[in-house]
């Protein structure tokens, strides 16, 4: 097993069902004890996607969505890296990724084994990219999938882009969050071009009706957010669990 690295002032350790576990300010996922590095919602090729609907975007989003998975993963050396689901915006997205972006790819997923769960946008494994497909899977002593639900054995999806807002000193400020009972986890998208939705959203409440803890990413570090503290998109049905 590859050792790794010490723990960084970007990380935040926690624990989820009793499994040791590291949240990365990068939005991605660390299981030390196995070697597991879980990223979600990658989202490849939105922005050309979005360009063939007359909507232009610079088509920089896969590129740069690389290039913050090979830090990530410089950091932790895995032995294992997990695709949470949603890795590429659509069932073409892989036609239309750039040669260069192609190759980048490969030479991320080499080193280590390779697991796929097919999200909603991906509904189909990739042709390219091999890896292991799976709808769901358990490694490390914790269940993965795509998309929460609010019966199940699940415990880590992705899915949901959650999102906290907080409000200090006459300032807000919103960014993408994990959020978890301490049994349950949501992670945050990873993708570039990503958005995220409140986590006091009422879409929230069938997966921790006895509440929920949020950390929040920061640029270069990740931080425990008091509940007190979060506030409500203006358009969000608020969620009081």
């Amino acid at each position: 097993m590859r050792k790794a690295p010490p723990p960084a002032p970007c990380q935040a350790a926690a624990t989820l069902a009793d499994v040791p576990v590291v949240y990365d300010c990068s939005g991605a996922l660390w299981m030390p004890e196995c070697g597991t590095l879980v990223f979600s919602d990658l989202h490849f090729e939105k922005g050309t996607s979005f360009g063939e609907k007359g909507i232009f975007l610079p088509p920089y989003d896969t590129r740069r969505t690389l290039r913050m998975m090979g830090e990530v993963i410089e950091r932790y050396r895995p032995m294992i890296i997990i695709s949470l689901g949603d890795a590429f915006h659509d069932r073409r997205a892989e036609g239309r990724m750039s040669e260069a972006d192609g190759a980048t790819l490969e030479g991320l997923m080499k080193p280590q084994r390779w697991v796929w769960i097919l999200g909603n946008h991906d509904p189909e494994p990739p042709a390219r990219f091999a890896g292991e497909v799976h709808e769901d899977v358990e490694i490390g002593g914790l269940s993965f999938g795509h998309e929460p639900c609010a019966s199940g054995n699940w415990q880590v999806a992705g899915h949901m882009h959650p999102a906290a807002r907080v409000a200090h000193e006459g300032r807000s400020l919103r960014r993408r969050c994990f959020v978890s009972d301490g049994e349950r986890l949501i992670l945050p998208s990873f993708g570039a071009y990503t958005g995220g939705l409140n986590v006091l959203d009422a879409a929230y409440q069938p997966f921790f009706t006895k509440g929920f803890d949020v950390h929040m990413l920061g640029k270069s570090s990740t931080f425990r957010v008091p509940r007190k503290a979060l506030r409500a998109d203006s358009q969000s049905v608020m969620f009081r669990g």
